[in-house]
This record gives C-alpha cells, structure tokens and sequence, in this order.
C-alpha cells in the first residue's frame, strides 16, 4: 500500500488556567490526523491572564514536548486558544455600494471591512470579525452573495475583541517558548469546532465551556455565532470551596472533586463515605459524601444560573431550539447534565470532540475539546501558508484521522 504522503502540520495550543494542552494534527485536502497531545499543569494562568510569564512559558514547553514525543516530530507554530473575562462580543452593521451590479470578492471585503470600522477603548484588539450573513438590495438570510447581482450590499458582523495586554502576553509567552503563533482563536469558538455539529448550529445552540478560571458561553443560530459572554467563575471555584468546607489541601480537593464530585445531592447515596485527608499530620477524616456534594451543589446552580440569566438577557433563549452543550473539565461532573436541564429548561449534553476514527480514549473527553477545536479551526480558516515541522521519526505517530464532516463549519 502507497504510504500516505505527510500533511501540513497544525498546532493547537490550549492555555488554561488549571492546565495547558497541545495537540498536533496534520490538514490534508478531506480529513485531519490527530498524531500527538500533550498537557501539563498550568500555574502562571488565572482566569484567561497571564501572571507569571516564566512559569507559563515552562508549562507551555513541557506540554509542547509530550505532544512532540508522541507525534515523532518538532514544531514550531501554534494557534494559540483565548479566553477570560476581558473577552467581549458586539455586532456591527456594515452598507456599500456595488460599483459593478455584480458582487465580487473585493465587495465581499469592503462591506466587511465597512463593519468593522468602530471605535473600540485603546486597551482592546480585534480578534474576530465573523459575518452574520448578508443582504443584497432587499433580499435577507444571504450566507454567500459572491457572484450575486444587486445596487447594495449590507452585512452584520460580530466582532470580538480582547485585552491587547493579555494577548500580547499570550503570544509573548509562545515566544519564549521558541514557538511563533499563527492565530489567536476564541475558545468557545474553537470548542464548537470540535463538538457542535452543523445541524446544532443551524438550529440553535448554547454552547458552554466550564474551564478552570472562567464559564465561556456562545450562542450560535443559523450557521453563525450570536452571541458571547465570559463568567469569572469555573472549576476552581468549585475546588476551592471544597479545600475550604472539608478542611484539605487544594490538591485532594480537586482529587475527590473528580473522583466523588456530583453536581445533585439528592443523587448521592446517604451511605456513601469518602476518606478527607486533612492539613498537616493529622489523620484522614471518613466524611459522608453527601457532605461534599451540599458544597459543590450551591456553587455549581449559581454559575449555570448566571450563564441561564445571560441567555436570558441576550434575547437568544427562544433562538436555542437545540438546546446546550456543555464541555470543558467540569462537564465531567456526576450529574450537571440533569442539574442543567432543571436551570436551562432544555435539553442538555455533553460535548465531547466528534468525527474522530482510532485515537487514544483520552480525546474522547471534553476536557481536549478545545485544543482539538484548535487544529480544526486553524485548519478550515487559515489564510497564510502554515509552518512545516522538522520530522524527527514516525515511530509511536497515530494514523487516526478527523473526519471532513467538519470542514467548513
């Protein structure tokens, strides 16, 4: 059989705030191989923003190096994930002309270019401009007006900016780390990527992406998102008033959160005990687990409330005929799904990356939906010619592929 003919290679480079994560694919003309992931623990994070320059560039090398060792090759261009509470989203009309009758590319980019002409504060950059669809004369719900004909062309646009700071710190990170960044992609964004399929995003979906530091909510409707918001609480609250309640150390509360964690009391057996270690030398303590889950409960409906109130507030609630999908780590909590539906009033999954052939188990999760959401975003809108490795070996590679089932999402 004729060996397959190495891809270009994308890298998806996911900088949490409790851990950061690398994937390596290789884009071929109909699919995508996942061939290598790496994670490590992030400690210069908080909430999307970095505070420690030197720690956050440790981390990002060693998870670097795990997915290089897997993949068998060296890289050296990322498109880096952005996330945090200094992320905002707004939409913007844009009108021309059509000099000609008949819409062109360069029509196409001066309505969006139109759009995106506004004021924003001096601390913010642009990091999207995503079109919502067109309208050509009179004619509404245009996706596409290339080659139409028409005296006007009117478009709405998202724009999403960032902190410049936190951006440039993000890409400052990379650097030192030897890496030179191709793209900033929203999370939210790269995650539907990853686990919303075109039917969802058609018919209406919340997606939400509960990480260590921040809840990322986009809402998406006809093919395009509508709307985002950013909540300044995660999976680290949730740790950290565990630590508080049982009196442990940060590290076994987020040890028994993943392990014992339920987001329902009422489904915990009365039964059930759970041994607490404790500070300093004292002795374990036999807790019930009941206990645990009368902490996390609390926290958990005051986030889902607050992102329910957002959907609310954003006059999308009646848009989301497909109902929420949540992903990110804290999706792995016993029993949000049916916590959620109660808060939501609609139907809620879990998302978890789809379109996948034979990979390790480990990319089934959601906590990889973003950096998996990473390769596939790069890969669909990447405009400059991507950066080649330097192929080491093809031992340990993974001939797995993505599927082009998203191609053009």
């Amino acid at each position: 059989m004729e060996k397959e003919q190495r891809g270009e290679l994308i890298v998806g480079l996911d900088i949490g705030t409790t851990k950061i994560c690398a994937v390596i694919g290789e884009a071929y003309a109909d699919h995508i191989n996942i061939i290598g992931v790496g994670t490590h623990p992030s400690v210069g994070i908080k909430k999307g923003m970095v505070v420690n320059i030197e720690s956050t560039v440790d981390s990002i090398r060693r998870a670097l190096s795990e997915a290089e060792e897997m993949a068998g090759c060296e890289v050296n261009t990322v498109c880096v994930g952005i996330a945090g509470s200094h992320i905002k989203g707004f939409t913007s009309p844009g009108i021309v002309g059509i000099k000609n009758r008949q819409i062109t590319r360069e029509d196409i980019g001066r309505v969006i270019d139109a759009a995106r002409a506004v004021n924003i504060s001096q601390n913010q950059e642009i990091i999207h401009v995503l079109p919502q669809g067109f309208m050509v004369d009179d004619h509404t719900g245009i996706q596409d007006p290339l080659g139409m004909t028409g005296v006007r062309l009117v478009t709405n646009v998202h724009i999403v900016t960032g902190n410049a700071t936190a951006v440039h710190n993000l890409i400052m990170c990379c650097n030192r780390a030897g890496l030179q960044v191709s793209d900033i992609v929203l999370e939210s964004l790269a995650s539907a990527s990853a686990v919303l399929t075109r039917e969802e995003m058609d018919l209406g979906v919340a997606l939400l992406d509960i990480g260590g530091g921040t809840s990322d909510l986009a809402v998406f409707s006809n093919g395009t998102i509508k709307h985002i918001f950013e909540l300044g609480l995660g999976g680290n609250n949730l740790t950290n008033d565990l630590s508080i309640g049982l009196r442990t150390p940060l590290l076994e509360a987020e040890r028994l959160k993943n392990q014992y964690g339920s987001a329902l009391t009422s489904m915990i057996d009365k039964d059930q005990i759970i041994e607490v270690p404790t500070v300093g030398d004292r002795n374990p303590r036999r807790l019930s687990q009941k206990i645990m889950g009368e902490i996390l409960e609390p926290r958990i409906e005051e986030m889902l409330f607050l992102i329910n109130q957002e959907i609310v507030d954003s006059s999308f609630k009646d848009r989301i005929n497909a109902g929420v999908v949540i992903t990110g780590g804290t999706a792995l909590l016993t029993n949000i799904v049916e916590l959620a539906e109660q808060i939501f009033d609609m139907p809620v999954r879990i998302g978890t990356p789809q379109g996948l052939g034979e990979v390790p188990e480990i990319i089934y999760t959601p906590q990889y939906a973003t950096g998996v959401g990473l390769v596939i975003y790069s890969s669909r809108n990447s405009t400059g010619k991507r950066f080649r490795s330097r192929e080491k070996s093809v031992v340990g590679r993974m001939g797995s592929w993505f599927k082009s089932r998203f191609r053009g999402m």
